[in-house]
């Protein structure tokens, strides 16, 4: 096993092949496109290895965070050709300006350097994190977790033959081979060869980082997603939006964990509801949602009594907090209190609570009438993402190229002095 350290120093002294041209940049990511595909055999014999020692650790919804498919490898590859799709970040002019002395200063975009990410289960984020480092210019350093190390390791390999492919050093691409909390705790340490550091995963990892980092740090991904229906909802399309944002893919951090119902209907709704998620889900084969109810909530349904973190819980699974609140005001303050800042919604027909839960709810993605689910960086319009940032500095809501450029000010003149 090679140590943390020679990897971050290997990858360190790769970066500036990557001086190379939009059009090289964009041959290396079709390369490792094509790679993917024509390696998916060895990357799907390495995911059924991980998938079958993890089976007796963890449940059904997590095995299938971690399960690659022919479909998902596919989509893979076709993340990395939208991203080498994009504009270039790199070099862009954020802002001109020509001052009266006949300066001209430009504002420019730039590399941050070498990105380094923390993540847990799902291996396609290996191929996402690596494509969009690689557009904007930055090297990046991977470590994965234990329960996806054979997969991420298929998948970085073939991503450095890529870039073999198309002569750029395949170390641009590091991947830490410890999985142990030391390696996780040294890229914390590795000031002057981390310029910035992801954790996307679980409340204690991110934790973990934020707490104890000496690099740039960006807090991403938990995910107390609130969906509130307001008195005037259109509730048949209430109930479809609900469904979709707490049942599609329930082990991600954009899917609704808490449902706040205006009082004025929940005896109307709220049965219906119950009988979307449980009944309806039961008799098509799928499984149903466990309800968690607030006392307002428990005295109109049938369901689990919710108790007192189950407002505060990133459930990750099909298990639902439902409470009743008074109107609009009290739906906000209550997502105010409990909300980790990432997707939350409003479902209504009224200009006005539309208007002014968008202004008052402070999170990095607000919708009206949308599902939660649509906080990812390929609906965006992003290609894909890094993570999606819950803090405000300096990015927030899913991070693409932009967000892994910094910039820099480039002063031209012709001998003028102050």
């Amino acid at each position: 096993m090679r140590k943390t350290h020679d990897i971050l120093v290997e990858t360190r002294a790769a970066l500036p092949a990557l001086t190379a041209s939009k059009e090289r940049k964009n041959a290396a990511l079709e390369a490792i496109a094509c790679r993917l595909v024509s390696e998916q055999e060895e990357i799907l014999a390495a995911n059924r290895a991980d998938v079958e020692a993890s089976k007796d650790k963890y449940g059904e919804v997590m095995i299938d965070r971690l399960t690659l498919t022919l479909e998902r490898i596919a989509g893979m590859a076709q993340g990395v050709r939208e991203v080498a799709e994009l504009p270039d970040s790199e070099g862009r002019v954020i802002r001109r300006v020509e001052r009266p002395n006949g300066l001209v200063i430009e504002k420019t975009s730039v590399p941050l350097g070498v990105v380094a990410i923390i993540y847990e289960s799902r291996p396609n984020v290996t191929s996402d994190a690596a494509v969009l480092a690689l557009k904007s210019g930055n090297a990046v350093i991977l470590r994965g977790g234990k329960e996806a190390y054979r997969s991420n390791e298929a998948i970085v390999r073939a991503i450095r033959h890529g870039l073999e492919d198309a002569g750029l050093p395949g170390a641009l691409v590091g991947f830490i081979e410890d999985t142990d909390h030391a390696s996780a705790d040294e890229l914390m340490r590795a000031v002057g060869l981390v310029d910035m550091l992801i954790p996307r995963g679980g409340a204690g990892l991110i934790r973990r980082c934020t707490e104890n980092a000496k690099v740039p740090c960006i807090q991403t991904g938990t995910g107390i997603c609130h969906i509130f229906v307001d008195a005037s909802a259109d509730q048949e399309k209430a109930l479809r939006i609900i469904e979709n944002a707490k049942t599609s893919r329930p082990s991600v951090c954009n899917a609704e964990e808490v449902l706040l119902v205006h009082k004025d209907i929940a005896a109307e709704f709220l049965p219906k509801l119950c009988k979307t998620l449980t009944e309806d889900r039961a008799a098509r084969g799928l499984v149903p949602v466990e309800l968690r109810l607030d006392k307002r909530a428990a005295a109109i349904i049938p369901g689990t009594p919710a108790g007192e973190k189950d407002f505060d819980t990133e459930f990750l699974d099909y298990i639902l907090a439902v409470g009743v609140v008074d109107d609009a005001d009290a739906a906000i303050a209550h997502i105010g209190a409990h909300s980790t800042g990432h997707s939350d919604a409003i479902l209504t027909q009224n200009e006005e609570n539309a208007n002014k839960f968008t202004a008052l709810v402070d999170s990095a993605a607000v919708y009206v009438n949308v599902s939660t689910r649509f906080t990812d960086g390929g609906e965006f319009g992003l290609g894909c993402e890094m993570g999606i940032s819950t803090q405000k500095l300096h990015a927030r809501g899913p991070m693409g190229l932009e967000e892994l450029n910094s910039y820099k000010y480039v002063i031209r003149g012709d001998g003028q002095i102050r």
